[in-house]
């Protein structure tokens, strides 16, 4: 398996979407950046904010797409095809659904599963061959309040529960950095590692 080189957490820009649960991804590659001191800037060619990170020794792009999250596959292909990130070398990082609070899951491939940031990306990147990582943030129990449940602060216990999930994303990426995504998988999806 490739490394991985680029690292796109999904979500919604602005101070208004700023703590909402589907801003799930822009909190991983914030806590990312936070932990290598690097910092994001904007960048109007890409319509993202990108940091550049030196982590446990691979160089890794960090990003914010800038667009809205049903929008964000345009700025991961631009910023992709301009420093020639092969699909299989991306990792998405975005909030999930049918996953319960607090649960974080690394998957390769597959669909969309209706969420529509994965959908506008595997249409933008031509192809479903790149990693995700899935932050569980709960499903409220009827689809007419998910848009309600989704664009909502998380309740102070949720958010502490998101932002363990998220430590223990981070604690496996030398395991993706190196390529080793089984590996990464294994240690993820272990109950005792959460």
């Amino acid at each position: 398996m490739t490394a991985v080189q680029l690292v796109a957490g999904l979500g919604n820009p602005g101070n208004k979407y700023a703590q909402t649960r589907h801003n799930a991804g822009f909190w991983f590659v914030e806590t990312l950046a936070g932990q290598c001191s690097a910092h994001f800037a904007f960048d109007r060619k890409h319509a993202s904010e990108v940091a550049r990170c030196n982590l446990h020794g691979f160089d890794v792009r960090l990003q914010k797409p800038q667009e809205f999250m049903n929008c964000s596959g345009g700025p991961v292909a631009a910023l992709a095809r301009f420093y020639q990130i092969p699909r299989n070398a991306i990792l998405v990082v975005h909030d999930e659904l049918d996953l319960p609070v607090g649960t974080v899951r690394l998957k390769k491939d597959g669909g969309h599963g209706g969420h529509n940031g994965l959908r506008d990306l595997i249409s933008h990147l031509g192809g479903n061959d790149f990693l995700r990582l899935r932050i569980g943030i709960g499903h409220p129990g009827h689809k007419d309040d998910v848009t309600g449940h989704v664009l909502k602060p998380a309740s102070r216990e949720d958010r502490t529960q998101i932002e363990q999930a998220i430590d223990a994303a981070i604690a496996v990426l030398p395991d993706l950095l190196a390529g080793r995504v089984e590996t990464a998988m294994k240690h993820l999806h272990t109950p005792d590692s959460q």
